[in-house]
């Protein structure tokens, strides 16, 4: 795929992988090609979630963002109205043609809708083969709508699961998958045993709904790995597992291993979260995906 060689990339690094606080510039250089990341979700109006919101991580990743849309919605930071699914046979025309056009250096996979589109995904990942696939199981927005039906469920468990490198559950999600209650990093941890067992081979389980923000990956056959830090408190958290998601697929696609991406990937929607504001007048604000573009400009409140 031929990229203009003036687009500005964008280059995060993060201390230590752990820290929320961030260095976020323009590269002074471009590479020839940055790494193509392939997102599979559906679209967000608002942007704050889904394909719009994905694009713009991989942007301030300094990777080149390519897409195909599972399902439209209709939704505001209010909630989820409305989910209209793609149709299949689009949406698999769609992957055929991106890989004939480029190397795909990682995959994103987030809101699936129905079940005929989540068989095409899944068909997708067999034939293709690529590596770094992060699966986000997206399966209820925060709204309360659901964002996978019953078959597109079923596919998820007795497919999906089997065919990412990672699978990035929030405690609710991984409590619908295994049946078990997840409410604690221990029960975290148990919870990504019953996942392994259903044939995912890394997990990572995120606790952003807890009292103390622990996530937790467990790669199949090593021991568990625990990454505290802080609650922010903060209304605007729109969109932080597409964040989450889409940020570890482009660490990977940059190189990173899996045990300093999952770091690096909670560093940057922490510093997301902390540079975030509010958009629209009914419900919670997305995340700042580009909050680095600031450059230590001064911001201006509106009179």
């Amino acid at each position: 795929m031929d990229l203009h060689r003036c687009l500005p990339v964008c280059r995060v690094n993060y201390l230590a992988g752990l820290s929320a606080v961030a260095d976020f510039r323009y590269s002074r250089t471009v590479p020839e090609c940055p790494p193509i990341v392939l997102t599979i979700a559906g679209f967000d109006p608002c942007s704050g979630a889904g394909i719009t919101a994905d694009i713009k991580t991989i942007a301030a990743h300094g990777c080149y963002g390519i897409s195909a849309i599972t399902a439209m919605t209709i939704q505001s930071t209010a909630g989820v109205r409305r989910v209209v699914s793609t149709d299949p046979q689009v949406l698999a025309d769609t992957f055929d043609e991106l890989l004939r056009d480029g190397k795909v250096s990682a995959v994103h996979i987030g809101m699936l809708g129905s079940g005929k589109v989540a068989e095409r995904v899944a068909d997708f990942l067999e034939r293709a083969r690529l590596k770094n696939v992060v699966l986000d199981p997206v399966l209820r927005s925060s709204s309360g709508t659901d964002l996978l039906d019953r078959a597109g469920i079923e596919v998820l468990t007795e497919r999906l699961l089997l065919l990412p490198d990672v699978v990035t559950p929030n405690i609710d999600e991984a409590a619908a998958l295994t049946g078990m209650e997840v409410k604690n990093p221990a029960q975290m941890e148990a919870a990504a045993v019953r996942l392994h067992e259903m044939g995912a081979k890394a997990v990572v389980v995120t606790g952003g709904h807890l009292d103390q923000a622990i996530d937790v990956l467990s790669v199949k056959g090593e021991k568990v790995q625990t990454y505290p830090g802080d609650r922010i408190d903060s209304p605007n958290t729109h969109g932080t597992g597409c964040a989450f998601s889409t940020a570890l697929a482009c660490q990977l696609a940059l190189g990173q291993s899996l045990h300093k991406a999952v770091g690096l990937a909670k560093a940057y929607v922490s510093a997301a979260i902390k540079n975030s504001y509010s958009i629209g007048r009914r419900g919670p604000g997305p995340v700042n995906h580009m909050f680095g573009m600031d450059d230590g400009a001064k911001k201006t409140k509106k009179k």
